[in-house]
């Protein structure tokens, strides 16, 4: 087997597709990859033309295709900039169960220049109104569960709701599948974001005071897939194999969105044109049926 240090001068030389630069980056002088994507949205750019017409996230039998998440992406992106007036730096609040639409809603966020916020779907009402009013939220993208739990609360703080799977929106609110008509743009707005933007913001657990806001940039994300795709690369090269480029690969996801382990999954399935499997809620029969069903190679969860 070849050792690590000969694969790794292999891997990231000059010219190779994971050669690395140092940058200062405030302040601080810091390796990099040097082709990682530059943001969220070349991240999904790229993606797109890898995924295609393939399955990307599958939840409950609902199947969604990395084309038509895209798609979605982009009609949300051009609503939050042009109807809810979102800028760059602006906060837009996710609070849902691992739908579908969390991905839109997160890469849509991006893609309008704003800073998306993945909100604990466990919290109560009192805590999810916190978290509004900590990250100074203007818009918030909620399932049913999230938006029952904070009542009236939301109402105090001004922040413009979008509700997911809603029959009937609450008062003030729009549903997100009336928002997404067919006459919305198809790409992406032509927003120039920087690697070191600011892009998402996880909270912390909170076990000693009120959680806090841990703010993300593009490059963290970027660089954490990116670095995903080198340990791959690596290994195959070490057990004398030829690495597979961005390999796809079939996932079944049983931990948060929310959480950045979770996230960061999500990121690298759009990047790689993967797919990813989702349950409601964990079952281990159930998860035998979809291993077989959608030929699952890899899991992502806790011990």
């Amino acid at each position: 087997m070849r050792s690590i240090a000969e694969v790794d001068a292999e891997l990231t030389a000059p010219g190779g597709p994971f050669e690395i630069e140092t940058l200062d980056i405030g302040g601080r002088i810091t390796r990099t990859w040097k082709h990682a994507p530059a943001s969220l949205t070349s991240l999904l750019e790229e993606g797109r033309g890898r995924g295609g017409d393939k399955d990307f996230f599958v939840y409950e039998g609902e199947r969604v295709t990395h084309a038509e998440h895209y798609r979605r992406v982009a009609a949300l992106a051009h609503v939050l900039r042009d109807r809810y007036g979102v800028k760059p730096g602006d906060r837009v609040a996710i609070a849902m169960r691992n739908y579908p639409e969390w991905s839109v809603a997160f890469f849509a966020a991006a893609a309008a220049g704003a800073i998306a916020v993945a909100m604990n779907a466990w919290w109560t009402g009192e805590e999810l109104a916190f978290g509004l009013e900590d990250c100074g939220a203007s818009v918030l993208i909620a399932d049913d569960e999230r938006l029952e739990r904070l009542g009236d609360r939301v109402l105090k703080l001004g922040t413009r709701i979008i509700s997911v799977r809603m029959a009937a929106a609450p008062a003030g609110a729009a549903r997100l599948e009336d928002l997404l008509t067919p006459d919305l743009p198809g790409r992406l707005p032509g927003l120039e974001t920087q690697p070191d933007d600011p892009a998402i913001i996880f909270y912390t657990s909170g076990t000693t005071s009120h959680p806090k806001g841990a703010l993300c940039t593009h490059r963290n994300f970027c660089s954490n897939i990116t670095s995903l795709q080198f340990s791959m690369a690596r290994a195959a090269l070490r057990e004398g194999r030829q690495p597979t480029a961005h390999a796809p690969g079939v996932r079944l996801l049983s931990v948060p969105l929310f959480h950045a382990t979770g996230c960061g999954v999500l990121l690298n399935a759009v990047f790689t044109g993967g797919k990813l499997v989702v349950m409601r809620k964990w079952d281990s029969h159930e998860a035998l049926v979809l291993i077989e069903r959608e030929k699952i190679a890899q899991i992502s969860g806790v011990p």
